[in-house]
């Protein structure tokens, strides 16, 4: 899939379930790209685009805006579309609900 077709299914998608992890979550691993996962780190998963792309996530319900840089594949839960880091989530103040509604777009 080329990058139009991705970005054309970001523009169909205005509101985005972003999944926020918890601080339980383990600090290890590798990531789907390769490299190493550290939570503290403003990045996020997603099934399709490709690793390194920059996405501005703004949460709907504040207006408050990060941007991360897409280093995993995920989420695997339907009807949800971004996986956050921890880092990321507190960024926006989003980890105490879990689940936000947000406006996401490729930088």
């Amino acid at each position: 899939m080329n990058m139009t077709n991705l970005l054309r299914t970001w523009a169909d998608n205005e509101h985005i379930h972003a999944v926020v992890e918890t601080p339980r979550q383990t600090t290890k691993g590798k990531t789907a790209s390769g490299s190493s996962f550290d939570r503290n780190l403003l990045t996020a998963a997603h099934r399709r685009l490709p690793f390194g792309t920059r996405v501005r996530v703004i949460d709907l319900e504040t207006n408050r805006s990060v941007v991360v840089r897409i280093t995993d594949r995920g989420p695997w839960v339907r009807g949800r579309v971004l996986d956050l880091s921890l880092a990321a989530a507190r960024s926006l103040g989003i980890t105490s609900r879990g689940v936000a509604q947000v406006r996401a777009e490729v930088l």
